[in-house]
């Protein structure tokens, strides 16, 4: 092997696009060669803690068309994505241990065990003399801009967005590389998945606009921005419960990282200046800097955004029922408007943030159950299931995290007479 050839390994995670990724911008520049991959965790599939998956069948689907969706573009490059399955630090050490790499890249991703891996990366590289890379392009700010230090970050949404506003911008997206380099080869005897065959056996998508992939992302931009200007009511449709054109629908796509959030910032920014700037246009950044504030939380607290007395320490007088959880999951509490929220769920992958709210309240407040477990379940069934906002949203929620009241129990009558008045919604979902 020629030692002056410089190879790179590139490791995709929730960043599954070639635009605005830093990573793959600087292996581009430094590297003669490059082998792209994606593993699959076994770990993913197999039963956790709380005796569920955390890719479940709908995940599974519209990751798969992910993967599908950014082979194709890399074809573009005359490269392609290698996709794995196994267990991640067996596979990247043998990568690298075998691959003779010079660099090596992968996002940073505020997630605790994507944490550890790169810690693990990064001591692969340096015992094998490759330099790691890890730019990261997950949040709307970097933290080198943020206004506080990271350990004086407010627990609080609202003094967080107050300063970051104040005090900086949103950081503009890098443009994707003129060129990659060729293909490097796959050192090893690893064998790759069979994507589009692997496609075919997955559960059928039942809201066909679902479909991953940063081409279709940028095409739902399009849509929501310039094509049907629906961006211009959002805040009035936003709480809608079913369909699609109530809100953006772009949070399964930010969640496996097809889009980055300054990316839509920037075309929200861009329709602003071109077409009209109104109270709408601005609570979908509102809503992104909800994302950023999640995600940065989750660096700072790390594994406490996961246990069950929270970020708060306080222990909410909630437990564990198998058989209420169940019922729960199923669609069968008895609340007509959690039924059918959890029905729509199951069915399609998808849950509106109306929605979640009031199906996560009614976890806890009404029949008493462990947030964790709830959370777990969405982890399991959502298309755009993201650590950070799912996780921070149910302490929320619990009255353990980030809500400075503490305790915020939805009137679940109120909600359905406000929302689904005439039971269209529930109706439907609950096939009366």
């Amino acid at each position: 092997m020629n030692n002056h050839v410089k190879r790179g390994l590139m490791i995709f995670r929730n960043d599954l696009r070639l635009n605005d990724s830093p990573t793959l911008s600087m292996l581009a520049q430094l590297c003669d060669e490059l082998l792209c991959i994606r593993i699959i965790s076994d770990s993913e599939q197999e039963a956790n803690a709380f005796n569920l998956v955390s890719l479940g069948a709908h995940r599974y689907r519209f990751l798969l068309e992910c993967l599908a969706d950014l082979n194709t573009h890399l074809h573009e490059y005359e490269q392609s994505l290698v996709v794995l399955q196994g267990d991640p630090y067996t596979v990247i050490a043998d990568l690298i241990n075998k691959g003779h790499f010079s660099h090596v890249g992968m996002a940073s991703d505020c997630g605790v065990y994507e944490r550890e891996l790169s810690v693990f990366v990064n001591k692969c590289c340096k015992q094998n003399h490759a330099r790691f890379i890890d730019d990261s392009a997950e949040c709307l700010y970097q933290q080198s801009d943020l206004p506080f230090s990271l350990e004086n970050m407010p627990d609080v949404f609202s003094p967080f967005r107050r300063k970051v506003e104040k005090y900086t911008e949103p950081r503009k997206p890098i443009k994707i590389p003129n060129e990659l380099p060729k293909q490097a080869a796959i050192p090893g005897e690893l064998i790759p998945i069979n994507v589009e065959r692997a496609l075919t056996s997955t559960t059928p998508n039942k809201v066909a606009q679902f479909i991953g992939g940063e081409k279709i992302a940028w095409q739902q931009v399009t849509y929501y921005f310039d094509k049907t200007h629906y961006i211009q009511r959002y805040k009035d449709t936003r709480n809608g419960l079913d369909g699609w054109d109530f809100s953006s629908k772009l949070s399964a796509w930010l969640a496996h990282g097809c889009i980055s959030a300054a990316s839509v910032a920037d075309a929200l920014a861009n329709y602003e200046a071109r077409e009209h700037q109104n109270e709408s246009t601005y609570w979908l950044f509102f809503e992104l800097l909800w994302r950023d504030f999640f995600h940065w939380q989750m660096y700072k607290q790390q594994h406490l955004m996961f246990v069950f007395s929270g970020i708060q320490n306080n222990f909410p007088n909630t437990l564990h029922d198998r058989e209420t959880f169940e019922k729960w999951c199923a669609g069968e509490t008895g609340y007509d408007i959690v039924d059918a929220c959890m029905r729509q769920l199951n069915a399609t992958g998808f849950m509106s943030n109306r929605g979640r709210q009031l199906v996560a309240s009614c976890f806890v407040h009404e029949l008493g159950q462990d947030w964790r477990y709830g959370a777990a379940y969405f982890e399991q069934q959502l298309i755009d299931y993201d650590v950070a906002s799912n996780w921070g949203n149910w302490q929320y929620l619990a009255g353990v995290g980030s809500d400075p009241r503490g305790h915020r129990q939805f009137n679940l009558h109120k909600q359905t007479q406000m929302y689904d008045p005439q039971h269209h919604f529930i109706n439907h979902w609950l096939q009366r």
